[in-house]
């Protein structure tokens, strides 16, 4: 990772091209020097951070500033409501594969009326012969985000999909789930529907927790209970809430069995927060794991990998003698 970093700082530091301007099918434009072009994105360096365009947003390349214009079809066409920019940073090499999405800095709040319509098809149930949680998908491809306790010790995992079609939902069953990853202490799990007739589906980019600040309005998307797409709205009462030694973040919008690994959004319709777990004697108590969390488990998804035929996957702490036990060996 360090050396990644130093690579990005020198590839900032050392670029000689000449400038650029990137014209967008929004009506938007950037400026700055092209640090690479590929088949399906452009990398540009804007001087404070560096953005990957996908070539689908691009309307026109303009190099040297001299008016010569290069046209650039649409490889792959895209959601029009899906941002139009993603945030390159030596930190989220994630971001940079693409395996999920991160908002433009440019999106505005929105109502949570208006972000429900656009989200909530992003936003699953997960169902095993234990129980049932929350997910929501992360990138178009099915591969979707839980917490481990939903999927803890089960092999038979379903994931209800939910969407909405000439004003009626509709609801399908997929069965060929995979574990892809698992993070027991992070209490976070990665699946993919593997159904041979799985469409693409609608997913939701991952924001930035860091940024949040006490007060700030937050809603979340879950099944408590199995009442599949329930809408919880609150704000954030604390971000920096330890427990058992990790932080998480508290809000007022009620958590429940069934939400858990479900999404907390913010007001620009990123997920800030994966909901795990509430206060039972206490209303309003709802805990989330932060978004930052879930980026470096799957920034390191190669690391938790899942293998069915490795029974020490996940590893699991043995039980200390305790002091009982000692006194009653001697």
């Amino acid at each position: 990772m360090l050396k990644k970093c130093v690579s990005l700082l020198l590839l900032l530091s050392c670029a000689t091209s000449p400038a650029a301007t990137v014209e967008l099918k929004g009506k938007g434009s950037v400026t700055g020097t092209i640090l690479e072009e590929k088949r399906d994105l452009i990398v540009i360096d804007i001087g404070y951070t560096v953005l990957v365009i996908p070539k689908s947003e691009v309307l026109k390349l303009i190099q040297d500033g001299k008016g010569a214009a290069k046209t650039t079809a649409a490889s792959v066409p895209g959601p029009s409501s899906a941002p139009a920019l993603a945030i390159l940073s030596a930190a989220d090499p994630g971001a940079a594969e693409g395996f999920y999405k991160v908002a433009a800095a440019s999106v505005q709040e929105q109502s949570v009326r208006e972000l429900v319509y656009t989200l909530g098809a992003a936003v699953v149930q997960v169902r095993t012969p234990g129980g049932l949680g929350s997910g929501f998908f992360i990138n178009p491809e099915g591969f979707l985000i839980t917490n481990f306790h939903v999927v803890e010790g089960e092999t038979q995992i379903s994931v209800e999909v939910y969407d909405i079609k000439d004003g009626q939902m509709e609801r399908k069953s997929y069965k060929q789930v995979r574990i892809i990853a698992l993070n027991k202490f992070g209490d976070l799990a990665l699946l993919h529907i593997e159904d041979k007739d799985a469409p693409k589906f609608v997913s939701v980019p991952l924001g930035d927790s860091d940024k949040l600040s006490v007060g700030d309005r937050v809603f979340a998307i879950g099944s408590p209970l199995g009442l599949e797409r329930t809408v919880t709205e609150g704000i954030l009462s604390t971000k920096t809430r330890e427990m058992e030694g990790a932080l998480y973040l508290q809000t007022t919008a009620q958590i429940n069995p069934g939400n858990s690994g479900g999404p907390l959004f913010n007001l620009r319709g990123e997920v800030v927060g994966v909901t795990n777990m509430k206060i039972t004697f206490g209303e309003g108590l709802g805990f989330a794991i932060p978004v930052e969390s879930v980026k470096h488990f799957l920034n390191h998804r190669d690391s938790f990998a899942y293998d069915n035929d490795n029974p020490s996957n996940p590893y699991r702490y043995l039980q200390p003698p305790s002091r009982t036990q000692k006194s009653a060996a001697q």
